[in-house]
């Protein structure tokens, strides 16, 4: 423009003392991308796809016999991982006995690899079964591990509905899965 006004201030709102943080990114989420296109195994479901990618593309940190370990795609804190059964199910009593095992190691070992890595001072762990218990996607299983720390939590989520994150996600993932023990060769130490 003539004037020196770029086009982009013209669009930019009164000031009004606020700093604004955008995370366009999480109107992906709340539009629906990347949540089942129903409640069924397959391709709809992210859980039942992300293993069928590359780990890189799939953010997958490792790969049990019947679980496996992704990054969150919307993460509450950097290094929020997701422990799922390759099996496409719902219920934590519908799992199998190998299931619950694998879960349970592969959460205890992904908490020790973000203790490695990033020093957290807590984990809030768990499962939400169902949509009404804040499940996003409820057909398929998955553990939370979330990484906290001190002061972790502060302004943004209540007033901005937003984290800021220091870390890409595929940093993240090359991080965690390069310290990743090797199951073959792990000391199987509880």
């Amino acid at each position: 423009m003539s004037d020196g006004v770029e086009q982009a201030d013209l669009f930019a709102g009164e000031p009004d003392g606020f700093q604004r943080l955008w995370t366009p990114h999480r109107m992906a989420y709340i539009g629906g991308q990347d949540k089942p296109t129903d409640d069924e195994a397959g391709p709809g479901c992210p859980f039942c796809r992300q293993p069928t990618l590359g780990d890189e593309e799939g953010l997958i940190v490792a790969r049990g016999a019947v679980a496996y370990v992704v990054l969150n795609l919307y993460p509450y804190n950097s290094g929020h991982l997701l422990v799922c059964p390759y099996r496409h199910v719902a219920d934590y009593t519908d799992l199998t006995d190998d299931e619950v095992a694998e879960v349970a190691s592969l959460t205890r070992t992904a908490m020790r690899v973000i203790r490695e890595v990033s020093a957290p001072h807590g984990f809030n762990l768990g499962m939400n079964q169902g949509p009404v218990a804040g499940a996003g996607i409820a057909a398929h299983l998955h553990q939370h591990v979330v990484p906290r720390w001190g002061g972790d939590s502060n302004f943004l989520p209540i007033v901005a509905r937003s984290r800021a994150l220091p870390e890409l996600l595929a940093d993240t993932r090359a991080k965690l899965a390069a310290a990743w023990p090797d199951p073959t060769t792990a000391d199987r130490k509880g």
